[in-house]
């Protein structure tokens, strides 16, 4: 059955006033039905990595279990410059990393969004959504959390939700400094907004608090907490994935993915 499913991906390049660079793009088509259903946008950060993840498979099978409603996944490559254009758009970190982040969120909704509805001829989708890994989670989460109208899920995958104004030995105070936190912290509730984490139990080893938990899964736990602040229920708004084992890789990221796909998209 899964072999009778196919997945058309189409290798794209667009050029990026915002940016300044020729970005890469790879369109993973829905197999329409005859009927032509709605179909949903995925944007996915890292898309360089998606072969090796096996996303083609992974959706090819997700719909021959007819666990996932028509998706447009489109896979955006990294640039060169990766830890400047992901990050939070509202400040850099204490490095100064994410100091492109605001050309990236122009990029992505005034560049990318408009090309793909040209190139696919989908004038309006059902929804748009933005999934990430490490600091493209970040990324990811930072551009849904800020534009709550134009999407409905967020997909952080061993997100860098560690990401910081100040380092730790110069009064880091883990309340106020953690940036995504933060932003969460003095924001709102917009109704409809879903969020998917998933961390494994072996993403990292360092603990700066000394709590027994690592960070990656302490940082996850508090962001969905600072969600439920807010007003955002565990279980229905948000989806929490720990794999036990689990490493900050592809392989373990491929694990999750399924999951994601039918948390987000799930055949009614």
């Amino acid at each position: 059955m899964i072999d009778k499913i196919l997945i058309p991906v189409q290798h794209l390049t667009l050029n990026s006033v915002f940016l300044n660079r020729e970005v890469k793009i790879d369109c993973y088509l829905p197999p329409f039905s005859k009927e032509k259903s709605p179909v949903s946008l995925l944007l996915i950060n890292d898309g360089q990595n998606m072969e090796e993840l096996g996303l083609k498979t992974i959706l090819a099978e997700s719909y021959a279990r007819r666990e996932t409603t028509n998706l447009l996944c489109v896979a955006i490559h990294c640039g060169t410059d990766r830890k400047n254009e992901y990050g939070t758009a509202c400040s850099p970190d204490y490095k100064g990393r994410g100091s492109k982040a605001g050309s990236y969120t122009r990029f992505i909704l005034e560049e990318l969004i408009p090309f793909v509805r040209k190139i696919t001829g989908i004038s309006s989708f059902a929804d748009k959504s933005f999934a990430g890994f490490s600091l493209g989670g970040l990324s990811a989460l930072d551009i849904v959390w800020n534009h709550p109208k134009e999407f409905k899920n967020a997909g952080v995958f061993s997100g860098s939700l560690w990401w910081r104004s100040k380092a730790l030995d110069d009064g880091y105070v883990e309340d106020r400094d953690r940036i995504m936190h933060s932003q969460i912290r003095v924001g709102h509730f917009y109704p409809g907004l879903k969020f998917f984490f998933e961390t494994g139990t072996l993403d990292e080893t360092e603990d700066r608090n000394n709590n027994n938990v690592i960070d990656s899964i302490d940082d996850t736990l508090s962001l969905i907490q600072e969600l439920e602040q807010k007003g955002y229920q565990n279980g229905k708004d948000i989806c929490y994935l720990e794999i036990k084992e689990g490493r900050h890789d592809i392989a373990t990221w491929a694990k999750a993915m399924p999951a994601f796909l039918k948390w987000g998209w799930s055949v009614i």
